[in-house]
């Protein structure tokens, strides 16, 4: 069988023709870093040299953000107090492709290109005749795809003399990526972890002061706005909204600082396009196309990072996946949200954005999928499921896990809680598979690892997880507060 299989080989921007190795399954690169091999492929797959813009190719636009204060679109003066120059041009930019800086591409090589790998034993344990395939994000130094786009967000912040970055961060996944990136390009970074995942995941907070960054638990006693919540309910276990309130306030208030953030706006699902162009030319060379396309969808930006290249090729013509956005049960902004103006965070101090939202007051109950508590979706995102271009379920934590350790048990991976969701649907669709007898092709975003999750595999393998829903009671007390621009 051995010789049957060639070698996708993985290269950095640095090298000029890719490393040839032997005969074995698993090899390394003299970086270090591990490929995989496929049957009949032989296409060395590089890095993207370009960020997609899918604002380019949609026919009816996105509505713009709007000025909190005079409910008129947003203008760069309007951001500049948040973001460096180039973040915001790419924000409103409606360019296709975006050229990725010669010093990110060098930061990405330390990870990228990540693995698609097949699911092979997943697929036995199922009986399905589906192929699942998934691209996996957990070999970056943070664990997650979130340094996508910390990377160059620290870089652009660096490059206009930026001293001190600030940001908001859920299961920790995000902050820890911010403070790798933040120590690679001298900037000060300082972090608000919602308190849930804070108390939950004591190793991520030791992660982000490994890289240098200062942390705090939020709501906090250091801000306007966590000291308003702390007022209201000592208890609160936090939010991402709330947290980005906190941060935002002390980019404001201060000249030498800026805001980073880490899904939702579309610069930052602008960077996360370098996992679906990877992912693209990956299954080009073992001649595979996708028939469904699943992620799960928190703020957005693992979702949008996978399908966005996707959806240009299906706008193309030529491909048509299904493609399906997978969000908890408690915290159900696709599926039981409005789509209406609302503020990215708690206290109003971002701009209106037009998303699916449960209402910027609402607090989720602190499930384990951390990344997933937030109260609206990307107004990007939002956009296309208007459009029809995506369809979206909901599953609970429990089955979720249940998937999780299925997937470990046979591919060797202990997924975050996170795209344990998205290992949730796409076991559902196999399942249909084997029932129909389809053999579809199923593409999963496996979006990072669950090392510092164990706590939550041990309530799960204890039989003490608890699902938790919604009520529409809830729902309809939390979208009172949107504002009617």
């Amino acid at each position: 069988m051995a010789a049957a299989l060639t070698a996708i080989s993985y290269s950095s921007p640095t090298l000029k023709s890719p490393l040839h190795v032997g005969d074995r399954k698993t090899a390394l690169f003299a970086t270090g870093r591990r490929f995989r091999y496929f049957p009949k492929a032989s296409a060395s797959i590089e890095i993207p040299r370009r960020w997609y813009n899918l604002v380019h190719d949609l026919q009816i636009k996105p509505p713009p953000p709007l000025n909190p204060v005079t409910f008129q679109p947003v203008t760069p003066g309007d951001l500049s107090p948040l973001f460096p120059d180039e973040l915001i041009a790419q924000e409103a930019s409606n360019e296709r492709f975006i050229e990725i800086p010669e010093q990110v591409l060098e930061v990405y090589g330390l990870w990228r290109p990540t693995p698609l790998i097949r699911a092979k034993r997943l697929e036995k344990l199922l009986d399905t005749p589906a192929r699942i395939y998934y691209k996996y994000e957990g070999v970056s130094p943070a664990g997650s795809h979130k340094p996508n786009t910390a990377v160059p967000q620290a870089w652009y912040n660096a490059k206009q003399g930026v001293k001190n970055v600030v940001t908001e961060t859920g299961a920790g996944q995000w902050g820890c990526s911010l403070a790798f990136a933040s120590s690679l390009f001298g900037l000060n970074c300082e972090v608000w972890q919602v308190r849930a995942s804070y108390d939950q995941k004591p190793y991520r907070k030791l992660m982000m002061q490994t890289w240098g960054a200062k942390l705090h638990p939020s709501p906090s006693t250091i801000t306007e706005a966590g000291r308003k919540v702390l007022e209201k309910d000592p208890d609160t276990p936090g939010s991402l909204g709330i947290a980005i309130s906190e941060a935002v306030e002390v980019a404001a208030k201060n000249p030498d600082t800026k805001y980073c953030l880490g899904s939702v706006l579309n610069h930052v699902l602008l960077h996360q396009t370098v996992i679906g162009e990877e992912c693209i030319k990956q299954m080009e060379a073992i001649g595979e196309k996708p028939d469904v396309i699943i992620g799960c969808t928190g703020g957005g930006s693992n979702f949008g990072g996978l399908v966005f290249p996707f959806l240009r090729e299906k706008l193309d013509g030529r491909i048509n996946p299904a493609i399906r956005a997978i969000e908890p049960t408690a915290c159900p902004s696709l599926t039981k949200g409005i789509y209406a103006y609302d503020y990215g965070d708690s206290a109003g101090m971002t701009p209106l954005m037009k998303m699916h939202t449960l209402g910027h007051d609402f607090v989720p109950d602190p499930i384990h999928a951390g990344g997933l508590r937030y109260h609206g979706m990307a107004p990007l995102i939002s956009h296309i499921y208007e459009l029809g271009f995506l369809e979206a379920i909901s599953i609970p934590q429990s089955e979720c896990f249940e998937g999780a350790i299925k997937f470990s048990r046979t591919e060797g991976l202990i997924p975050a809680p996170e795209p344990a969701h998205a290992i949730a649907a796409t076991i559902r669709e196999a399942l249909r598979c084997r029932e129909t007898g389809e053999s579809k092709v199923i593409l999963m975003a496996m979006c990072g690892h669950g090392h510092f999750d164990l706590p939550a595999y041990d309530k799960y393998l204890q039989g003490r997880m608890v699902d938790l829903s919604l009520p529409d009671e809830r729902i309809k007390e939390s979208l009172s507060t949107i504002p009617q621009p």
